[in-house]
């Protein structure tokens, strides 16, 4: 019998040893070529239409623009965040200029494709990544003045990671995953 807390056999490593991790290496540096692939990587991620509804914003250590993100992180994420060797602001195109007509129903969707391609990317080099959302959005949306239309949704913080994944990692079952939508309220 298959232990739903450990990945099924044929799974590929990558994603089977992936982890967020809660510290990272700030000796090490993700260069303009890691930074290049990593956003390659995400560019060519799907999305409804074809439509690419995302944008970044990164910033590395010692670059001004670290110093316009890092006050809007929160003190939870602060704490392992600040020591990555990149911070990637993810924004998603989700109104038509600035009306309330959706650009994309499926924007949000499409964003979350280009960061697991932008995840996978990071994992194949070396480089772990932890997805947040434990920051300040109106302060940093104020800060970063994202053109009408686009929204800030979350950051990943990308780098070496400095610690080790947890030794149980827990996970929903598969039965749930497959389940849960159309489980009876108890």
């Amino acid at each position: 019998m298959h232990d739903d807390q450990e990945p099924l056999s044929g799974i590929h490593p990558l994603l089977a040893e992936r982890f967020s991790p809660y510290r990272f290496d700030p000796s090490v540096a993700v260069d303009d070529r890691a930074l290049g692939l990593l956003l390659e990587a995400a560019r060519w991620a799907p999305s409804a239409g074809n439509s690419q509804p995302w944008g970044f914003f990164t910033s590395r250590p010692g670059e001004p623009d670290h110093d316009r993100v890092l006050p809007h992180l929160a003190p939870s994420s602060a704490r392992w965040a600040a020591d990555a060797g990149l911070l990637v602001v993810a924004l998603t195109r989700r109104y038509v200029d600035d009306t309330q007509l959706l650009y994309s129903e499926f924007a949000e969707y499409d964003l979350g494709q280009a960061i697991a391609h932008m995840t996978f990317q990071a994992q194949a080099m070396g480089l772990a990544t932890h997805q947040f959302r434990a920051f300040d959005l109106e302060g940093l949306t104020k800060e970063l003045k994202p053109n009408p239309g686009w929204v800030i949704v979350s950051m990943v913080a990308v780098g070496k990671a400095a610690d080790e994944p947890l030794k149980t990692r827990t996970r929903r079952s598969l039965a749930d995953v497959r389940s849960a939508p159309w489980s009876p309220m108890p």
